[in-house]
Formats: structure tokens, C-alpha cells, sequence
């Protein structure tokens, strides 16, 4: 008994100086974190070995918004050697992943679910790209986990290199798949829509098992961990968020006209349209949505949704419509009352934050939603700059558009780190 006594003492010394030999390899404890969380989970973060060229900024500081830090970010964006340093080509990525353990590993991809209240609610996602396969790669790192399903729709009109780099990411994990059909997206078009469909599909048949949908496409961004997110998802309780309003006088032109494809655009063609099927009132809304299974299951196979849909093919922008209407219609899984009084803002619902330019503004402005972007502007979008990190950080959205890792790689490597951060504190 003395000698099993000792044996197991042995034992336990030894195990405690090979996990100490370990802890050291990982750089040592951090002031925040405890010796357990390095033991198990400090090869996971994010950290300066990590080489990444944006690791000279001080991200605490900028998500912080001290004037300096943010000052110093912004200039070492515009200089050209480190604007060549950050920008990684499509061929890295096919290159990279023809070791797809060792991509994985180098790229800090989770291999395992972070706890057991997220394993049991796996979620779904449409990714819809068409170029800036760097931007892809990190948005899909920063949500990914084993248990979620993701399927990517790269546009029939994307170079070649795009998709191969692409397909080559996708093929290293088992749960991400490129999705059965692909469409050339038009802007305003129906295709866009219809990209976001197939993966629907494609995603319904692969598993019954997630329990939410979310579209997004390559230049979103997440701002909460995937276990705040399944909290966020759990707390709805079977209900969807989405933008979901009366549509304006103004734009009311979209779905009254009759809008064909001519050279890759879209146009009218001065010939009015029917009304919707079923005295169907359409809302407004946007094309990022937050959608139970049930939801899902109802655009498939719901006879009214599937006259809608034939309906809004020759409309413009219909999918700042279409998911908006659907949400408001009886008998859909999670939705509405079709009432003013269930109207929904985009502000208000948690699948999207956009900043709109003509809605930004001083706090002192009566008419103002939010400040200033920080960044720059496209089609009247703001591409977010480390300067509205903070701000952003404050909302309740789920995710974040537009990114771009050309213009300001140094806020979405800010986000990245503080995501993953959180995500692994909240395991200790």
C-alpha cells in the first residue's frame, strides 16, 4: 500500500513538471489568466509569436479609444510596407491548405467545442463571397467550431484563384462545404437571394440538428463570442430578429416595377406588376437575418412562400423585402404579427449592425442613429476603422458589416483577438 502510495505521488509529480515544462513552451502565466487556463486552452489564443504584422498596435488601448493608440493605428495603415506585409494573395491559402492539420493548427482554428452549453446548439451558417478570400478565411476562423455547419456560396463570376482558394479552405473541414449550386450575383437582383437559398437548402438536408440560421457575407464581422451568441439565440426562444418595417413611400417603386437583368445590371423595364400573391403586404427590411430552423423549414415548403418568391423574382433589392414579409406572415415558425406595432428596426433586432452615412451624426443630433464612421464609405456603408471599435463593442448585435482587411486590417485583427480572448476566459 506504502509503495502505491508513493507510486502515485510520483506520478502526480511527474504530470504537474511536464504540464509546468508545457505552461513555460506556452510563454508563462498573463496577470488576467489563471495556470489552468494555460495548462489546457493557452495554445489557442492569439499572441505576438503569432507574427502577425498587426501585433505593434496596442489593441487593448484602441478597443479602449485612447487618441493615441488609435492615432498610431491609422498612420501604419497608410504606410505601403506594412499595407504589402498584411495583404495575404489567394495562392497562400491553396498552398497552405494541402496540409490541412497543420493549416488548422497554424491558423488557431478551435478543434473542439468550448463547453457543453454550445455543443448542444449548433447553429447554421450561408456565407455568400465573391472576392477577398483573406477577409472569408477570418470571418470563418473567428465563428467557427465543430459543431456549427457552414456552407459558402462563391459566385459563379469570382476569378479562378478565388474559388480554389476557397474550395481548398473548405476542405479542410468537415463541417464546411461549398454549397450544391452557385449563382452569378447581380447587385439588387434576385440572384443574390437566391444564393443564400441554396445554401438554406443545402444546410436544411445536411443536418436537423442546428438550431438557428444566419446568413452573412465576406466582409461581416462577429462581435460576440459563439457562446454569447447561442445565449443571445437561447434567449429568443424560438423567435427571429431581423429588420421588419413598413416599407417606405420611397422605395415603394422596388416591387411596383418590373426589373430585368441587361449587361449585368439590373433595370426596369417600364411594365408594372401584379400585387403579391395572397393579398401578401410587403415589408421592409435587409438582407441579414436571424432565423430558427422552423423559419427555414417554412421558406422551403410553405406554398405561399413559394409564390412570394416566384413573385419577387423580377423586383429590386428583394432581399431587403423578402425575409422582412416572410417574418410577418401566420403560420411561419418565429414570426410576427404583420401589425405596425411588431414593426422592427434594424438598430433594435441583434442580426446586423450597419452604419448608413445619411444616419450618422453627433450625439447632439436629433435625427442622428449613431456617430460618425471612422472609417470610409461604400455605396453610403461605412467600412469600419479601429476609431469605431469601441462604439461597436457597446451594441447588442450579433455581427458587424463592413470589414476590409485591405482598408484597416488593424481592426478586424483587434476584434479577432478580443473575441478569442473572451472566448477562452470563459472556460477557466
Amino acid at each position: 500500500m506504502r509503495r502505491q502510495r508513493c507510486c502515485r505521488l510520483w506520478l502526480k509529480m511527474a504530470i504537474l513538471v511536464a504540464s509546468l515544462c508545457m505552461f513555460s513552451l506556452l510563454g508563462g502565466p498573463k496577470k488576467s489568466r489563471s495556470l489552468t487556463y494555460h495548462l489546457r486552452y493557452g495554445w489557442l489564443d492569439y499572441t505576438d509569436e503569432d507574427e502577425n504584422p498587426e501585433k505593434v498596435c496596442d489593441c487593448s488601448a484602441i478597443l479602449q479609444g485612447e487618441r493615441e493608440a488609435l492615432e498610431r493605428a491609422k498612420l501604419l495603415t497608410l504606410t505601403n510596407d506594412f499595407r504589402k506585409r498584411v495583404n495575404v494573395p489567394e495562392e497562400f491559402y491553396t498552398n497552405a491548405t494541402k496540409d490541412c492539420r497543420k493549416f488548422q493548427a497554424s491558423r488557431k482554428y478551435l478543434p473542439f467545442p468550448l463547453s457543453q452549453e454550445e455543443e448542444t446548439f449548433p447553429l447554421a451558417y450561408s456565407m455568400v463571397v465573391h472576392h477577398k478570400v483573406q477577409n472569408f478565411e477570418r470571418l470563418l476562423r473567428a465563428i467557427y467550431t465543430p459543431q456549427n455547419l457552414y456552407c459558402v456560396h462563391v459566385d459563379k463570376k469570382a476569378s479562378a484563384s478565388v474559388l480554389s482558394a476557397v474550395t481548398s479552405i473548405a476542405s479542410c473541414f468537415p463541417n464546411v462545404f461549398l454549397a450544391s449550386r452557385s449563382e452569378t450575383v447581380v447587385y439588387a437582383s434576385w440572384s443574390r437571394v437566391q444564393a443564400d437559398l441554396h445554401c438554406m437548402a443545402d444546410l436544411y438536408k445536411a443536418s436537423a440538428a442546428w438550431k438557428y440560421f444566419i446568413n452573412l457575407c465576406g466582409q461581416d464581422f462577429p462581435l460576440k463570442t459563439n457562446l454569447e451568441m447561442v445565449r443571445a439565440l437561447r434567449a429568443l426562444n424560438g423567435a427571429n430578429s431581423m429588420e421588419s418595417e413598413k416599407m417606405p413611400k420611397g422605395k415603394m417603386w422596388r416591387v411596383q416595377n418590373v426589373h430585368q437583368i441587361f449587361d449585368g445590371q439590373l433595370k426596369g423595364v417600364g411594365k408594372p406588376k401584379d400585387p403579391p400573391p395572397f393579398n401578401i403586404s410587403i415589408l421592409s427590411g435587409n438582407a441579414y437575418i436571424v432565423v430558427s430552423r422552423g423559419y427555414v423549414r417554412s421558406v422551403l415548403e410553405d406554398k405561399r412562400i413559394q409564390a412570394l418568391k416566384a413573385w419577387a423574382e423580377d423586383t429590386y433589392s428583394p432581399d431587403e423585402f423578402l425575409w422582412a414579409t416572410i417574418q410577418r406572415l401566420p403560420g411561419v415558425s418565429g414570426s410576427t404579427w404583420a401589425s405596425p406595432k411588431y414593426d422592427m428596426s434594424d438598430i433594435n433586432a441583434i442580426a446586423r449592425l450597419v452604419k448608413w452615412q445619411w444616419h450618422e451624426g453627433a450625439r447632439t443630433m436629433m435625427d442622428a442613429v449613431y456617430p460618425e464612421c471612422q472609417g470610409r464609405h461604400v455605396r453610403a456603408i461605412c467600412v469600419y476603422g479601429v476609431g469605431d471599435l469601441q462604439w461597436i463593442l457597446e451594441q447588442h448585435h450579433l455581427f458587424a458589416n463592413k470589414f476590409d482587411t485591405d482598408f484597416d486590417s488593424v481592426a478586424v485583427f483587434c476584434l479577432e483577438k478580443y473575441l478569442r480572448q473572451k472566448a477562452l476566459a470563459a472556460i477557466q
